[in-house]
């Protein structure tokens, strides 16, 4: 996102031929009296992002450029595609709070065409940083999901799906080394839905995601939250093995991605990550919170595996220091008093009584 190529490729060669701030590239123009465009970022089925620089403000600050190109068939379709984008672009607006997400600086409607611009990050993604730096181990990817999950869970409190979280998408911060959330997928998914109403809704008109990062409920049409755990889960799975998820293999009978034989993870871990990539919703994990508590859970493990025993107690094999190191609920061991307290009194008596009957034994 951040790092560009020095020619032009012909994949991008159309774009500066056919939209206006393709053209101003590279020219001393200012589009909106204040914005330096500089050159091409990348493009989606949706848009067009720039690189460019705002030159009404001291310094010239960098910033990024979204152009969102709605096909509108009529009048009513426009004004619908105006309101939503207006709306989203809020939504964004407030997301853009954190300091985790590229913050929003400005939006407009011009010439037909929708324009985000928001804060330029510089950095590297993740995806670049696995090419330069190799694969993470289990540390690092349980770090990346302290740094991810806190974001995912902010974002969700605002009802918004991202539906493209992926390595690409993901940046590590040049400046201050926070990671952050880019390319959000939510104006632009509501965007071209009501825009295009007169199209049938099938995948290839209204689907927004990345095959293998997408889970079966995306392609449907029906993203939920635990939509994003999906996809968070194999982006560490990336992490993890520098494979995209198309490489990886498929269990022939349930359909769930084969990932354990790529890594030796702990018990717990494995456990986590196999959870969040489940196809079945009602498998999966439903929320960040839900991700953050298992992660939690895994240094209280000790503790409760200590509270739990398959011993058997109180048995003529079982040593006294055995049994003192095991543990029991307060009834339990109040019972067990009481029996260990019944058993020496009837000793005590059975001596006792042995002793009387013992003949007297005179010099």
């Amino acid at each position: 996102m951040n790092r560009f190529p020095p020619k032009i490729s012909n994949f991008h060669a159309d774009i500066l031929q056919q939209t206006e701030l393709g053209q101003m590239c590279g020219s001393k123009q200012l589009f909106r009296d204040r914005y330096e465009v500089l050159r091409i970022l990348g493009r989606g089925g949706f848009g067009v992002t720039f690189l460019a620089k705002n030159a009404s403000l001291p310094g010239s600050p960098l910033c990024v450029i979204k152009q969102l190109c709605p096909k509108v068939t009529n009048p009513k379709s426009w004004q619908r595609a105006c309101q939503r984008f207006e709306k989203e672009a809020k939504t964004l607006g407030q997301l853009g709070s954190h300091s985790q997400i590229p913050m929003l600086l400005d939006y407009f409607e011009t010439s037909g065409e929708f324009y985000l611009v928001q804060e330029y990050v510089r950095g590297s993604t993740l995806a670049r940083e696995i090419r330069r730096n190799g694969r993470k181990n289990e540390a690092g990817v349980k770090q990346f999901l302290q740094e991810i999950l806190p974001v995912l869970q902010y974002v969700h409190k605002h009802h918004v799906i991202h539906r493209d979280i992926k390595p690409q998408n993901l940046l590590r911060c040049d400046d201050d080394g926070r990671l952050v959330l880019i390319d959000f997928g939510a104006v632009k998914e509501e965007l071209v839905r009501t825009s295009e109403s007169s199209i049938p809704k099938t995948v290839s008109t209204n689907f927004v995601g990345t095959m293998g990062f997408a889970p079966p409920e995306q392609f449907s049409l029906r993203p939920v939250y635990a939509s994003d755990i999906f996809a968070v889960g194999v982006t560490c799975l990336y992490l993890l093995t520098s494979k995209a998820p198309l490489e990886f293999d498929h269990d022939t009978k349930t359909g769930e991605i084969a990932w354990q034989k790529e890594v030796e993870l702990s018990d717990h871990f494995t456990y986590v990550l196999s959870k969040m990539v489940k196809l079945s919703l009602q498998e999966r994990f439903k929320s960040a919170e839900d991700v953050m508590w298992a992660l939690g859970m895994e240094s209280h493990l000790p503790t409760l595996t200590n509270c739990l025993t398959t011993k058997r107690l109180g048995g003529n094999n079982s040593s006294s220091e055995e049994n003192s190191q095991v543990y029991l609920p307060p009834v339990a061991r109040t019972a067990t008093a009481i029996r260990q307290w019944r058993e020496k009194l009837n000793a005590a008596k059975t001596q006792g009584q042995f002793k009387r009957r013992l003949p007297q034994v005179t010099n």
